[in-house]
């Protein structure tokens, strides 16, 4: 009862989106069958001893520390909503810490590596596919929007006269990201192509016979064409969104302006593509340096 207030209110006030609310929802299923095993009532009458135990047999499971931190975010979410509410009066999550996870860096594209792909004409066909394919690439890498982002993009989010497309981010957070004129005419010239397909819905992204282009579709068809160019291990639309904010720090793209572009809530979530910069301090100091 109380699990399902609480995701209506991840749903309708959080605005979560329907991959978070699935995963908080699974996390919570979880949790609760744990405590059936432990001959607990209901999650309403826990507390953290038995939260700690879940957590152990979670590690003990090998689970990874960042997916045993989601599940205990979750919980911290789950439970601050029941005090909330004056359910339970003591959260027991309070005294409960999150394990350590290790920091890893983003995988990016090299700026060689891009541009080997989008300036070789062989690589996409000409054909409504091929052209659409290489939109999608360079939407990705030219804006740094997130796979749900570039799948729900529709003709009416792009301005043709300001050369702005609006983007929907998570929680349905609204941002416009600005885009130069020769890619304003890619966008014009696919347009054209993909109207001749389809003219029964509004997104700009569709399959070939003319429905509104899916997650795996989109994914399969990144992956295809960074593995033409690149041995990284990651071949994602994330990488490229990755890329996006890895060649704009480099080129000298203020941090703030980083985060408005790929729609951060925080600052926090942006700094972790410093990484790349202190790459780009170390050669320029190795040039520059008569010692190094």
């Amino acid at each position: 009862m109380y699990i399902e207030k609480f995701i209506q209110y991840l749903s309708t006030e959080k605005k979560f989106s329907e991959h978070t609310i699935l995963a908080y929802s699974s996390d919570l299923n979880q949790f609760t069958s744990f405590c059936s095993e432990e001959q607990v009532e209901t999650e309403i009458n826990t507390n953290h001893k038995i939260i700690r135990r879940w957590i152990v047999k979670l590690m003990e499971e090998n689970i990874s520390p960042r997916s045993i931190n989601r599940k205990i975010t979750t919980l911290k979410s789950y439970y601050k909503f029941l005090q909330r509410e004056e359910v339970i009066s003591v959260n027991p999550m309070n005294k409960i810490l999150s394990p350590k996870t290790k920091k890893t860096l983003p995988f990016f594209v090299e700026k060689k590596q891009v541009n080997k792909l989008l300036d070789e004409p062989d690589y996409f066909g000409d054909d409504f596919e091929g052209i659409r394919n290489q939109l999608m690439i360079e939407m990705f890498y030219f804006t740094g929007m997130r796979l749900s982002e570039l799948m729900n993009l529709k003709i009416s989010d792009f301005d043709k006269i300001s050369l702005t497309l609006k983007v929907l981010g998570k929680r349905n957070k609204e941002r416009i990201i600005p885009v130069n004129m020769n890619f304003g005419k890619k966008i014009n010239r696919f347009l054209e192509i993909r109207h001749k397909i389809s003219s029964s819905n509004d997104f700009i992204f569709i399959t070939k016979t003319g429905k509104k282009a899916y997650g795996k579709l989109i994914y399969r068809v990144v992956k295809k064409y960074l593995e033409l160019v690149t041995t990284i291990e990651k071949k994602s639309p994330h990488v490229l969104r990755h890329t996006f904010a890895t060649h704009m720090l480099n080129n000298g793209a203020d941090l703030n302006a980083i985060k408005e572009l790929l729609g951060h809530a925080n600052l926090a979530a942006t700094q972790i593509y410093t990484h790349s910069s202190f790459e780009k301090i170390k050669n320029i100091y190795k040039q520059a340096h008569p010692r190094a």
